[in-house]
Formats: structure tokens, sequence, C-alpha cells
């Protein structure tokens, strides 16, 4: 009976224990060493494409006759433009504003009614960078007064871009090579690589930065330059300790 007791509460003890072991925590591998890089690259391009931002504003008396001249300049602007080989689905109107135009009489302290002014905004895309000083010119010489801004873009950057980003991984390489060189070991597989948008637009100008000029009786001179395609990159990479 003692003996048989003796093999029961063994086996019971070994039982218990079996749990216990297995509930115990195993600790993990450390994850590998990486190392984390980020680089930037650049290409150039020439902008093939063009936006224009060109007004008409006039004043009257009464909002009805600043409305009619106003309306009037602008239709000769649009049907000049469309002469030039514009066509009508590349002009839009993006602004139309009346407001009244008010004097302020410091001897009386009051605001007196002088008349009225209409504006009238429209954006013309040009897909020719050729027409743009023809088009600045056609519009001033039919009355517009207001030319608000210019800028160029390209309409394809998908090459350029890509040359960016291989100059981006190539600068991001070069970095974790040379922390790697720096903490006494080298450079392993590369883990992970991301790209993303930088803030700025990629491919864009405004008036202030184009060259344009208006030269009496001489065509507007208007130079598109080239453009910046920048891309970002993150990678990381294993490092590999020396031995």
């Amino acid at each position: 009976m003692r003996t048989a007791s003796f093999f029961a509460g063994t086996l019971a003890a070994a039982l218990v224990a079996l749990p216990l072991r297995a509930q115990q925590p195993v600790s993990p591998t450390p994850p590998p060493p990486t190392i984390v890089t980020s680089g930037t690259g650049e290409a150039r391009v020439a902008p093939d494409r063009a936006v224009i931002m060109v007004g008409v504003q006039s004043r009257a008396a009464t909002a009805a006759a600043a409305s009619t001249a106003n309306a009037t300049k602008q239709r000769a602007v649009i049907d000049t433009l469309v002469a030039l080989g514009i066509p009508r689905n590349q002009i839009a109107t993006m602004q139309f504003n009346v407001y009244p135009e008010m004097r302020h009489d410091p001897r009386e302290n009051r605001e007196t009614l002088t008349g009225y002014v209409v504006s009238n905004m429209v954006r013309i895309e040009l897909r020719r960078i050729d027409q743009v000083g023809a088009a600045i010119d056609a519009a001033l010489a039919k009355g517009a007064n207001q030319v608000n801004s210019l800028n160029f873009y390209a309409e394809n950057t998908d090459e350029p871009r890509r040359q960016a980003l291989a100059q981006a991984v190539q600068r991001a390489r070069a970095d974790a090579e040379a922390l790697a060189r720096a903490a006494g070991g080298s450079l392993g597989e590369m883990l992970e690589l991301s790209t993303g948008q930088l803030a700025q637009p990629i491919i864009q100008r405004d008036m202030a930065m184009a060259r344009v000029s208006a030269v009496a009786g001489a065509a507007t001179p208007v130079e598109p330059g080239e453009e910046l395609v920048r891309a970002y990159v993150t990678a990381r990479w294993r490092f590999v300790p020396a031995r």
C-alpha cells in the first residue's frame, strides 16, 4: 500500500509540474540590429504646359454698366484667344465679382458710394509653350488689365521622377554604409524601402519666378527654363556587426 501511494503521489506531482513549466515565458530572440536612412534625389525637366490667369476689371457708376463693359471686353479677349488656336474647353471662368466702390469722407466721417467694380478672371490652359507670349499680348490688346499668375509645368514627369528616385536610393545607401562602418560593422541586405511625396509642388512656378516682360510694340518674351523633380525615400537595412 505504501508503494502504491508513493507512486500515486509522484505521478500527481509530475502532472502538476508539467503545466507550470509550460506556462513559464520563453525569452524571445532579440531582433537583429538595423540601420534606417533617408535620401532625396533630383532630376530636371523642361516644362511643356502653361496656365495663365487673365482678368478684366471694369468700373462704372452702376453695377449694370460696369458688368456690360466688362462682358464686352472679356468676350473680345476670349474670342481672340480662340482665334489664336486655343480651344474653348481650355478656357474657363474662375472668378466673377461685383462690389461697390466707396470713398471715405474724413470731415463727415462717412462712406460715399462712387461706383461699382466688376472683375472677371479666366484660366487659360496652354499645351504649347510658344503660345504663352502671344496669348498674354492678345488678351492685353483686347482689354484685359490683370494677369494674376503664370504657371509652367510638365505633363509627364514619370521618367524624371524615376531618375530622382534612383538617386535618392543611392544616397540613402551611401549614408547607411557610412553609418555601418562608423559603428564597426558592415551593411547587410535591405529590409524595407518606401517613398513619399515632398510637401512642395514638383513642377510649378508662379509669374514672379518666370521671365515675363511687356515692351511697347514688341512681343512679350517668356522663358520657362527648367524645373526640378524631387523624390524622397526611406530605407531600412540589416546591420552586420564585426566578428
